[in-house]
């Protein structure tokens, strides 16, 4: 159970098999949960804080597992973040295909179905879904599941798609690299001063659908004040997954991460 939004994400399940190959993250730490003592001397405000400290040090521990295991082998892996439908998936897709080169693979993550997940074996890479049942989002221990179920090829990428939300997936460190924070034209440009955290966490925000900017009243100069007055968007790139407009830049930063990473 997640402290911070009571989302069931102890219900989460890889559905795939796992690999013969997978990393060794060594024992599990013990699982993260309240202690009851029926003492009466502490608040409900105080039993609440004191659970989600405990839930993020133990998903924070398990990142640090991933982060180690990741870098070991050269691999990159980002945390894609955005709302529902601003374009995660098909952005992952026209990315597999450009780089077709570069070994990628990703992590899915929604509630339900794997839909997105055969999306992306069809766009040619290799994939594992994640449902999270009633959880909004991905956590360490989840990620490093799939991880072993995945079992990534040294020097590749590995992007973790995760839910569509912008509040939980901001507290949750994966063990990634970076996170990317994706929004579409169609949303509101004041979109950073809603969820705050999640554009600081970022460290690049990519403003997809730009071909739909004729039909939509977007304001992209108030869209990067807003992020930036947040303490987000150092890079803000515009892109458009459908035709394929500042799409180099966006390799270009892949790459740059790369570098750093190996």
């Amino acid at each position: 159970m997640c402290a911070t939004c009571g989302c069931g994400n102890d219900t989460a399940g890889v559905s795939t098999t796992r690999s013969s190959a997978a990393p060794d993250f060594g024992a599990d730490p013990d699982h993260c949960g309240a202690d009851h003592h029926g003492d009466g001397q502490r608040s409900p405000a105080r039993e609440t804080l004191t659970l989600e400290h405990r839930v993020l040090a133990a998903n924070d521990h398990i990142a640090g597992h991933n982060r180690q295991w990741l870098s070991v082998r050269g691999i990159m892996a980002l945390n894609l973040t955005s709302s529902p439908g601003a374009g995660k998936t098909s952005l992952l897709e026209r990315t597999i295909g450009d780089l077709g080169e570069c070994p990628i693979a990703v992590i899915e993550g929604d509630q339900e179905t794997a839909l997105d997940a055969e999306r992306i074996r069809a766009a040619g890479a290799r994939a594992v879904q994640v449902n999270t049942g009633a959880g909004c989002h991905l956590d360490a221990p989840m990620t490093r599941r799939a991880l072993e179920a995945l079992d990534p090829e040294p020097g590749s990428m590995v992007f973790i798609e995760n839910v569509g939300n912008l509040v939980c997936p901001a507290l949750f460190d994966l063990g990634e690299q970076g996170k990317v924070v994706i929004v579409s034209v169609t949303e509101g440009a004041d979109k950073p001063l809603k969820y705050p955290h999640m554009f600081a966490a970022a460290e690049l925000v990519l403003v997809n659908k730009i071909d739909l900017l004729p039909f939509v009243d977007f304001d992209s100069a108030m869209f990067a004040a807003c992020a930036r007055s947040v303490g987000g968007g150092r890079d803000i790139l515009p892109v458009s997954a459908t035709t394929g407009e500042g799409m180099d830049r966006w390799y270009d930063w892949l790459s740059g991460r790369r570098i750093s990473a190996a």
